[in-house]
Parts: structure tokens; C-alpha cells; sequence
């Protein structure tokens, strides 16, 4: 969990210093520096089109993180709730739509719905979102509604109903804080879920738009470079493997650590 930490730390800082500072501006292109190696002026060098390594890599780290966790927000935001009525309602007709929609959404690749939706709305940062967040919602229901309808028999749940609380009421109250752990472990999986989605998208041209930096735009740029230039693209993939590999670890220690069961099998 520790290099996990690390290394999400690392990257989510590195995306929070470039919204105020940048070695070099990434939208200015100076040709007359290209493919530079690296040196004290550039450390990392440049692009086949002058533009500073580092500072590509900072500002797409902001572009990558930005999308995701705006896209996870999406999905806990509207795929939570949903989840928690669908289990209030176990067996009912509002049950049955919820989780007959979900399963539509889940007939179809996550890549191709968002593929679609970027081609038909245009290729930008934000209808990436939009195509990322869409998916989430069904994810976060689905884990909203099984870590919920377990707690619905037990006998405080029952007791707050004789009581005279209404199902929402219980929902937000007493169901909500028992599978929040649940649901920040499905956070991290869908974060960086997130993250490999926006580099594909960006990849194919349909994420992020130049001059925008991101990791999937760079690693596209670079593709016809392998062989003269290949830390063109070997440091964008490096840092999507860095960032999608540091929020996995993390997401399997806040397991490890918030699930109870877990706990036990340690003691």
C-alpha cells in the first residue's frame, strides 16, 4: 500500500504543481530544439517538436487525473444513489429498471460506448468524461446495491424502520456509512480505469484536443518515432504504467485495511 501511496502522491502532484508552474510553456513549439537530449535546461529533453518532456508530462498528468477523477465523481454521483434505491427496493419494479439498465450499458464494451460517444458529440476532454462517467454509473450501482441488500436484514435496520424511518432516510443514515469502504476501493479501480480510458481516447484522437498535453496524445505523436526517438514514448507509457499501477496497489491496501474479514484472517 505504501508504494502505491507513493507513487499516486508523486503523479497527483506533479499534476497539482502544473496548474500554476511549468519548466516550459506546452503550448509553444520551438523547433529549432527538437529531440534534444536530456540536459540541466531540459532533464528529460524534448519532443520532435521542441516541446520540454517534463513539462509534457506534468501538464498531461493534470489532463489524465482531471478526466478520471471528474468521471469517477460522475459515477459515485449519480450510480450511488441509484444502487442504494434499487436495494431499498429489492424485488420491486424500481429494482428491476435500475438493474435491467445497468446490464444494457454492460452489453457493450466500456471503450466502444466511449468511443461512440466521443465520435458523435466530437473528440474533446470533456465528452471523454462524459463517455468515462457513463460507465461509472452502472459500476458504483451495482457495488452500492450488493454492499447494501446484506444490511437490510439485519435486525438495527429493522429496527430503525419500526421506528418510523422512511427507506431513504435509512439509506443515508445507516446503509450509506457501512459500505462507504466498499465503494473508496471501486473508487481507486475506477480511477484508474479512468485514467487508461482517457490515454486511449487521447490516443485515437478522440480525448483531449492540441494543444492540450496528455499521456494518450503524446504516446500517439511519438508512434512513428519508436526506433530513432523511443523515449518519446517510452516516458508517457511509463508514467500511465506508473499512475495505473500506484492506484491498483493503493486500492488493494485501503481493502486490505477497511475490510473487517480481512482484518480478522491477520489477526
Amino acid at each position: 500500500m505504501a508504494l502505491g501511496a507513493a507513487l499516486t502522491a508523486i503523479f497527483t502532484l506533479a499534476a497539482m504543481i502544473s496548474v500554476v508552474w511549468v519548466p516550459y510553456d506546452t503550448s509553444v513549439l520551438t523547433i529549432a530544439n527538437r529531440t534534444l537530449p536530456p540536459s540541466l535546461a531540459h532533464p528529460l529533453g524534448t519532443d520532435h517538436f521542441g516541446r520540454d518532456l517534463l513539462s509534457m508530462l506534468m501538464a498531461g498528468a493534470r489532463t489524465s487525473i482531471a478526466v478520471a477523477l471528474v468521471a469517477v465523481g460522475i459515477g459515485i454521483g449519480a450510480g450511488v444513489p441509484l444502487g442504494l434505491a434499487a436495494a431499498a427496493r429489492h424485488g420491486g419494479w424500481l429494482d428491476e429498471i435500475i438493474m435491467r439498465g445497468n446490464d444494457l450499458i454492460f452489453a457493450f464494451p466500456s471503450l466502444v460506448i466511449a468511443i461512440l460517444i466521443t465520435a458523435v458529440f466530437g473528440p474533446s476532454a470533456f465528452n471523454a468524461i462524459l463517455a468515462i462517467g457513463i460507465f461509472n454509473i452502472p459500476v458504483f450501482a451495482r457495488v452500492a446495491r450488493g454492499g447494501a441488500l446484506p444490511l437490510w436484514t439485519l435486525d438495527y435496520i429493522k429496527a430503525a424502520r419500526v421506528a418510523g424511518k422512511g427507506r431513504g432516510l435509512i439509506s443515508v443514515q445507516h446503509i450509506l456509512p457501512n459500505i462507504a469502504s466498499l465503494l473508496i476501493v471501486q473508487a481507486t479501480i475506477q480511477f484508474s480505469l479512468g485514467i487508461l480510458a482517457e490515454a486511449a481516447l487521447s490516443y485515437i484522437g478522440l480525448g483531449a484536443q492540441p494543444p492540450t498535453p496528455s499521456w494518450g496524445r503524446m504516446l500517439a505523436d511519438a508512434q512513428t518515432l519508436i526506433y530513432s526517438e523511443p523515449q518519446l514514448a517510452i516516458l508517457p507509457g511509463l508514467a500511465i504504467v506508473g499512475m495505473v499501477l500506484g492506484l491498483n496497489l493503493l486500492g488493494d491496501g485501503l481493502r486490505d485495511a477497511l475490510d473487517p474479514r480481512l482484518r480478522r484472517v491477520r489477526g
